[in-house]
């Protein structure tokens, strides 16, 4: 028998609390324009401020998680978030709401980056992301319910992603320390694995990242101004895609490895593109909603994947944050980049940009998920390319678990022996067949 998964519930809170910030962007950005009087260029401006301090977390810390102790840099990470995110939600000078929002995303980031490189080394980080994804949306979509009957000021929002901080804050007790000693024959300063792929991947994140967050972050104004729909008319559009968005990571639990990752990546990010492109050019709330509603179902499925992939590249996680780092740049730059490209050509003319660049980085996403086949995504299998997860055929066929073997965090060397021709015709090419261990963005959500 296989032995029963726990639920890593402090790493689902750590990663709502800290992948809020960017699924409340829209309604962020909407009321620093509406209740400050800042031009939308400025509020996408603050918006993109706020991500950018979220990044620049995960580059510094993604190689110090285990060093520091995760205990120690989720509080931190939270209590930035809870003063930054409280105090610029108390305050109307702008100065002031933009140094809170920076300390904000500073600590949002932090709770990002453990939360990332905890999912990493679980048994089933696609489990695990998925049910981050689904408390995140879940969360967003009772914000956006409930801020619009609270009133208009520009404090609400950023006083729930403040509060969500606090929250998650017990849930830090179960998280390792400082102290905790690193397995047996883990190397602190080892080199990245997988190098080229890593890059390329963090590379189409942040562009996926930037044209997923130049929509969402003038999703707000499309909504008002082109689709003439209300305040209260929006909230719930926006409710109702975050509530797709919930049967989108349900989906994408329940799918699991089935597909791989190559097909949800590449054709799920060609579906994202249309999307976009008939959201930005709705003129109509039918229309308009339909494009949210399908896009949000369709994100986080894809995002999980990624995560997934990222997370695959290294079982200590770094890639992980780097990926999720580098898909935190783009979606820093992707508010002040819809603004712009808003400003200067229009919502269709924006939609129709972003929705090419989708398809052209399509094609690095879907290759690397091609080229990688990654640790695999259940405990204990040995994965054989072309061939079938000994775990799925020890679970099909009645082979007790003992049967597959397992190992630490340490993997078996393998030694090649080179041989003259192979044994059978059809057999040419064999991955590394020493078992490994099991390892997990926003996205962004938006976000």
């Amino acid at each position: 028998m296989f032995a029963p998964r726990t639920t890593p519930w402090p790493l689902v809170a750590l990663f709502t609390a800290g992948y809020l910030a960017p699924y409340l962007l829209p309604t962020t950005v909407g009321r620093l324009d509406a209740a400050l009087g800042l031009t939308a260029t400025q509020a996408g401006a603050v918006g993109s401020a706020l991500l950018l301090s979220s990044a620049s977390a995960g580059f510094a810390l993604a190689s110090r998680v285990e060093r520091i102790g995760a205990r120690t840099l989720a509080r931190f990470g939270l209590t930035l978030a809870a003063v930054g995110y409280g105090a610029a939600s108390l305050t109307t000078a702008v100065p002031a709401v933009v140094a809170g929002a920076v300390v904000g995303g500073f600590g949002s980031g932090t709770a990002t980056t453990v939360a990332a490189t905890r999912i990493a080394a679980e048994r089933d980080p696609h489990r695990a992301s998925t049910l981050g994804l689904l408390s995140v949306s879940g969360l967003a979509a009772a914000v956006y319910l409930t801020v619009p009957h609270l009133g208009r000021g520009h404090g609400l929002p950023l006083a729930a992603i403040a509060l969500t901080a606090l929250a998650a804050w017990p849930a830090t007790g179960r998280l390792p320390g400082a102290t905790a000693a690193l397995p047996a024959g883990r190397d602190d300063a080892a080199p990245l694995p997988r190098r080229r792929s890593g890059a390329v991947l963090a590379a189409a994140m942040l562009c996926w990242s930037l044209a997923q967050n130049a929509l969402w972050g003038v999703s707000g104004r499309i909504g008002l101004t082109q689709a003439h729909l209300g305040e209260a008319a929006l909230g719930v559009v926006f409710a109702a895609a975050l509530a797709a968005g919930l049967l989108g990571v349900l989906a994408a639990g329940a799918l699991g490895p089935r597909l791989g990752r190559a097909v949800p990546v590449g054709a799920g990010t060609v579906l994202i593109a249309g999307c976009i492109a008939l959201s930005a050019s709705a003129t109509g709330p039918v229309t308009f909603a339909a494009g949210e509603i399908a896009w949000n179902t369709l994100y986080p499925v894809v995002l999980s994947y990624l995560i997934g992939l990222a997370a695959s590249l290294d079982p200590r996680g770094r890639w992980a944050v780097l990926a999720g780092s580098a898909s935190s740049l783009g979606t820093a730059a992707g508010p002040l980049t819809g603004s712009v490209l808003s400003a200067e050509a229009g919502f269709p003319v924006m939609g129709a940009v972003l929705g090419a660049g989708l398809l052209l980085v399509a094609v690095p996403m879907t290759a690397v998920a091609l080229h990688t086949g990654g640790r695999p995504l259940l405990p204990g299998a040995v994965r054989r390319r072309g061939g079938t997860p000994a775990a799925l055929v020890a679970a099909t066929t009645g082979t007790p678990s003992g049967a597959v073997p397992e190992v630490g965090a340490a993997e078996q060397p393998v030694v090649e022996i080179p041989v003259d021709a192979p044994a059978v015709p059809v057999q040419r090419a064999y991955d590394t067949a020493g078992p490994r261990q099991a390892a997990a963005t926003p996205g962004s959500g938006t976000g």
